[in-house]
Order: C-alpha cells, then sequence, then structure tokens
C-alpha cells in the first residue's frame, strides 16, 4: 500500500536517515532511499572557488548579477529542480512529492534559496527539508552559470549563522566534489543525525541583511583557516 507522504511521516523519515524519490516524474509511486554512504558538505568550510567568493561578495554589495531570497518561490524553485534538463532526461521528483513538499514548506520545515537575474526571472537555487539543526538538501538547478553556486554559498551562510551543524546531500556527485563534498558511513550519519535533529536552529534570521551576513559568514572563515 502507498502511504499517503504527511509532513509528519517525511519528518520522522528524515529523523530516521530516510528520504523518498520516485523512479521518474510520471510515476505515482514513491520509494524510500537509505544509502549505505551519505554525502554531507561542510557549513562553514564549503570549498569557495576564489572566482565564486569575489563574485559573490560583489553581487551582495551590488546585486548587479543576481538577487538572492528565501522562501518567496518554493513551489517554483521545486518545479524547475524536476524539469527536463539535457544532462538530466529523468526527474525522481514527481507530483506527490511536490505536493507534500510544499506542505512541509507551508509549515516552515522545507526551504528555498532563490536566484534571480536583473531582469527578475528565476535561474537558480535549491531546497531542503529543515529538521532540529540539520538541513537536509534536496535538489538545486541553474539556468544560467553559476546561479546555483552563488544559492548554496547563501545557503550556507545562513545554516553557519543560524545554528545547523549538519548538511546533508544524499548522495555524492561531480558538481558537488568541487565543494568540498564527502562521505560518512550509515551508521555514523544516525549518530550526527541524532544529535542534530535535536538542536534548535533559525533558518530566517529576521532582521538581517545578506550583506551582512555574507560578510560574517566570510570572517568566520578566515579565523577557521
Amino acid at each position: 500500500m502507498q502511504l499517503v507522504l504527511t509532513p509528519e511521516l517525511l519528518i520522522e523519515a528524515y529523523k530516521q536517515g530516510l528520504f523518498p524519490m520516485a523512479y521518474n516524474g510520471d510515476s505515482p509511486y514513491v520509494h524510500w532511499i537509505c544509502p549505505d554512504e551519505r554525502g554531507q558538505l561542510p557549513i562553514l568550510d564549503l570549498h569557495v572557488p576564489t572566482s565564486l567568493k569575489k563574485l559573490v561578495r560583489k553581487n551582495t554589495k551590488r546585486n548587479d548579477t543576481f538577487t538572492i531570497s528565501f522562501d518567496t518561490d518554493f513551489e517554483g524553485v521545486m518545479r524547475e529542480c524536476a524539469a527536463f534538463r539535457e544532462d538530466r532526461p529523468e526527474t525522481w521528483i514527481n507530483e506527490p512529492i511536490i505536493k507534500a513538499y510544499c506542505t512541509l514548506h507551508e509549515r516552515g520545515h522545507a526551504h528555498s534559496v532563490e536566484c534571480r537575474n536583473t531582469k527578475g526571472k528565476l535561474v537558480g537555487g535549491l531546497y531542503g527539508v529543515s529538521v532540529g539543526s540539520a538541513f537536509f538538501g534536496e535538489s538545486m538547478f541553474s539556468r544560467e552559470s553559476n546561479a546555483s553556486k552563488v544559492a548554496l554559498v547563501h545557503l550556507c551562510a545562513r545554516l553557519w549563522k543560524g545554528g545547523y551543524t549538519l548538511l546533508d546531500t544524499q548522495f555524492v556527485n561531480e558538481h558537488l566534489k568541487q565543494f568540498g563534498v564527502y562521505e560518512v558511513s550509515h551508521g555514523a550519519y544516525i549518530e550526527r543525525l541524532r544529535v542534530a535533529t535535536k538542536l534548535n536552529a533559525d533558518f530566517k534570521l529576521e532582521g538581517m541583511s545578506e550583506a551582512a551576513l555574507i560578510a560574517e559568514y566570510f570572517e568566520a572563515r578566515k579565523e577557521l583557516n
């Protein structure tokens, strides 16, 4: 029997190290996945190439390339992540997943980062699930060069400032390798997960400007290194 993806079921599944995927976008069914090796990204020590760092700093001050926002078009980001691409003709995001995660977003447990160009068009972004101090990155997309990369840096700055301790990527792929993604065993992941989901974190950071956040993030990175 196919389970209905309620917010309660999804949150409990993430706490147990599970997440849903569909065979393709047309499939009405979802399957629960639990990898033996789990992809993770460092939040503060994210590998940011010099050129990307310069772009983020410059853009945050001038907004002359992209405008970054959070939670302003969650469903739009999901549908872009699910859209056909030449390098990925199939998607694991079907309509039941979109509906369920939009409900999760409405309840404050799923968030998106939107990257718009100077014409206001959504050209990049990502979304994920938030439980305690754990953030589970689900998918990202880019319609213009560097859009998803800039979104990821802004996400990590927000997670760092908000007190998040775990950034899960589920798997390791070539795109994420440039940012320092690494794998941990299922057992090690569950241990980290149990601690992270019991801690509080703040994604919204109300009242803080993005320019100030990015400045603090890069300054903290200098101290770390």
